[in-house]
């Protein structure tokens, strides 16, 4: 029994869901996310409550019905408050800075990394080695915040980088010198 799939996902006050053929449409105060389901599995909005039900009890039902609840709670919890992943940058010399909507990091290269954000992803610099993406898609925040660390990421020997906020990056002794 999928224990994910089976929980009943509550809508906040000010989002909507429309369900047309398993087109599904979540509005709210931050925007509006539309996603394709699997015909396999009926979706039942009731008033602020909805609930999906797989056809049988088939390996691939439960996965499938644990993974479109997921991805639509996704959903919900986008529109209505919206995900945010924090980056932070560890090394000398390494900061970031904003022109327009393009985020300009200098990261120990000869030349300075842009990344143009996606549409519907902004950047925020709290400070210049900090570095904020935000959006409503958990999915392309999850996307853009990973390319952004690919663009240097954290060296074991001195720990310099770009990595998430409270990630641990295991150390590693250098030469002895011998």
């Amino acid at each position: 029994m999928s224990r994910i799939g089976n929980k009943v996902i509550v809508l906040p006050a000010g989002v909507e869901l429309t369900n047309n053929d398993n087109l599904v449409t979540v509005k709210g105060p931050k925007g509006e996310l539309t996603r394709e389901f699997s015909k396999d599995i009926e979706i039942r909005v009731e008033g602020t409550e909805v609930t999906l039900h797989r056809p049988n009890d088939s390996k691939e039902m439960k996965t499938i019905h644990g993974t479109t609840r997921a991805l639509l709670n996704n959903m919900v919890v986008g529109v209505s408050e919206g995900f945010k992943k924090e980056l932070e940058m560890r090394g000398v010399g390494y900061r970031a800075q904003l022109q327009g909507s393009k985020l300009v990091l200098a990261v120990g290269k000869s030349h300075p990394d842009e990344v143009e954000a996606p549409e519907g992803i902004t950047f925020e610099l709290p400070n210049p080695t900090t570095i904020v993406v935000s959006g409503i898609s958990k999915e392309v925040v999850g996307q853009t915040a990973a390319y952004v660390r690919s663009l240097r990421s954290p060296e074991p020997y001195k720990g310099k980088g770009i990595r998430y906020v409270g990630e641990f990056v295991r150390r590693k002794e250098g030469k002895t010198g011998k």
